[in-house]
């Protein structure tokens, strides 16, 4: 079973607006809501690819039953704590015209260690060797950003695969715990050693750091480059698929889903390669974060071009 917490899930409103320009009236030409947070995300994706997740995390008010009442109308099995306050509205201003992407995030509410600790119990007494957890995504402003880290030790006493997506403090400290997977952009490699990556063979060697710590699988999204994928004596480089860029919000989201899917059902390395980059790129496609259709993602699938490389 595949488990997605999301700590400080959203209500994603995105709005169009051709030539957004600051300072001035804009009109909005297009607009949806959806349920989203990094987890909710993967988890809509597993649903769309045919596989099952439970979806777990932290909701309150008015927003958060939006969330839950979504869950529930697509089936998607839940299991949340809420709290006081009101889950958090994600604004997406998309500009067609000029390209662009503009992303305007609440805080979202506070959370007891209470809380925290209840959470955390609904997954790990429901969960075994065959389990696997996904910890992706921004925590509310008064929890540890160690928490990840601290999850992930707990996992392992109990040999539940983990996988980390996140950046920042909380990526730097999960790694300590040697997460089973975990899949930064280019830029969270940057940040996380101090260093600018310009080349393929730098990713790579940055990467292989991190497995020399004890991942297992490293998965840098490199965005309309594509992505590479390291683990122990085997690095594959898969190339970006072009399209037309309708919402880039999800998009590490929907590789994250396509990885988890592909260890729960046994896939082997290329299929997973395969399906995470079709996943990736069908979700830039799509409006808002919504999960995209299987058949995109399938006929995605074949188009992905990849190379074993050697550094």
């Amino acid at each position: 079973m595949i488990t997605t917490i999301t700590l400080n899930p959203a209500v994603d409103k995105t709005i169009e607006i051709d030539t957004f320009r600051i300072g001035s009236v804009n009109r909005i030409s297009s607009s949806r809501v959806d349920a989203g947070g990094k987890g909710i995300n993967v988890s809509k994706v597993i649903q769309s690819l045919g596989g099952k997740s439970r979806a777990i995390g932290i909701l309150a008010g008015k927003n958060g039953e939006f969330i839950k009442e979504y869950l529930d109308s697509i089936k998607i099995k839940n299991d949340f704590v809420f709290v006081e306050g009101e889950t958090r509205i994600n604004t997406k201003v998309v500009d067609p015209v000029s390209h662009t992407n503009t992303d305007i995030n609440e805080i979202g509410p506070m959370i007891s260690n209470e809380n925290i600790d209840k959470l955390w119990n609904k997954f790990y007494e429901s969960s075994d060797e065959n389990s696997i957890v996904v910890l992706s995504g921004s925590i509310p402003k008064n929890v540890d950003k160690s928490i990840y880290k601290t999850w992930i030790e707990k996992a392992k006493e109990k040999n539940i695969k983990t996988i980390l997506d996140a950046d920042g403090e909380l990526f730097k400290q999960g790694i300590k715990a040697a997460p089973y997977l975990v899949k930064p952009n280019i830029h969270e490699l940057e940040g996380l050693f101090g260093q600018k990556i310009d080349s393929i063979e730098k990713a790579v060697k940055l990467s292989k750091e991190l497995l020399s710590q004890g991942v297992k699988i490293v998965v840098v999204s490199l965005g309309e480059d594509g992505a590479l994928f390291v683990k122990k004596e085997l690095v594959v480089l898969a190339k970006g698929i072009k399209v037309e860029v309708k919402s880039t919000v999800g998009a590490g989201d929907s590789m994250v889903a396509a990885l988890a899917l592909a260890m729960d059902k046994g896939y082997d390395f290329e299929k997973a390669v395969r399906l995470a980059v079709a996943c990736g790129t069908a979700s830039v496609m799509t409006e808002g974060t919504q999960a995209a259709d299987i058949d995109t993602v399938m006929n995605l699938e074949n188009l992905v071009q990849f190379e074993y490389i050697n550094y």
